[in-house]
């Protein structure tokens, strides 16, 4: 699963074939969580276009607008929530690292993860359009896999992180589903690093610097007797 993410920098030149000087309501975010919106990229026609979608994907069809924020790489071409959008309406989603929780106990304690150069990357994902009671949600998912060496010893799930290549042909719409799930795989663990970070990002409201620094993780300790 992903339930959180960061993405600090928009660069300079072309975002994602966007180009950036276009962008400038774009802010550094550290904490992003579902229901915010969320900077997506599609591609209609020839041109790939910038836009701002609801993080949690409400199906069309759905009879309330009731989100889904991750959307499980092997079960998209089979689940009514997602296989249309799979076929029909996929998106790169920008970011530049993004957190996991390792339970311990009854606690959780959350890591950041980000590739070793600290660039941003695009995660692989999918959005649809919904409206009901005279309101109208343009919402997508980010799309998980199982986890990298690295990853697998925090959590059991990972985001699809798409290379430079793979990015391309997501967005392509004559694109068949065959190529598509090939691209749908854990990225390389060598390629990524993590650390623990601060607890302050369960909350919501927490979206500054200081969510990314590394902290120390504090052993626990055990006393005996002595006799």
């Amino acid at each position: 699963m992903c339930g959180r993410y960061t993405f600090r920098s928009r660069g300079s030149g072309e975002f994602y074939g966007v180009p950036a000087s276009d962008l400038p309501f774009l802010v550094p975010r550290y904490n992003i969580a579902p229901t915010q919106d969320v900077p997506v990229i599609v591609e209609r026609g020839a041109e790939r276009k910038l836009a701002m979608l609801q993080w949690g994907l409400v199906p069309s069809w759905s009879k309330e607008p009731k989100g889904f924020i991750n959307a499980r790489a092997e079960t998209l071409e089979g689940k009514p929530s997602f296989s249309e959008s799979f076929q029909r309406r996929r998106c790169l989603i920008p970011a530049d690292g993004f957190y996991e929780w390792q339970r311990n106990g009854r606690s959780k304690q959350p890591y950041f993860f980000q590739l070793k150069d600290e660039s941003p990357f695009a995660f692989a994902g999918i959005w649809d359009k919904w409206q009901g009671n005279g309101v109208s949600i343009t919402s997508c998912a980010i799309i998980t896999t199982t986890p990298n060496e690295l990853l697998a010893t925090i959590h059991d799930r990972m985001p699809v992180i798409l290379s430079d290549d793979a990015q391309e042909r997501w967005l392509r719409t004559d694109a068949r589903p065959a190529e598509l799930k090939e691209m749908l795989v854990p990225f390389p663990g060598s390629r990524m690093k993590c650390f623990p970070v601060s607890s302050r990002v369960n909350g919501p409201e927490a979206d500054d610097a200081q969510l990314v620094e590394e902290v120390e993780l504090r052993q626990e300790r055990t006393t005996g007797l002595l006799f």
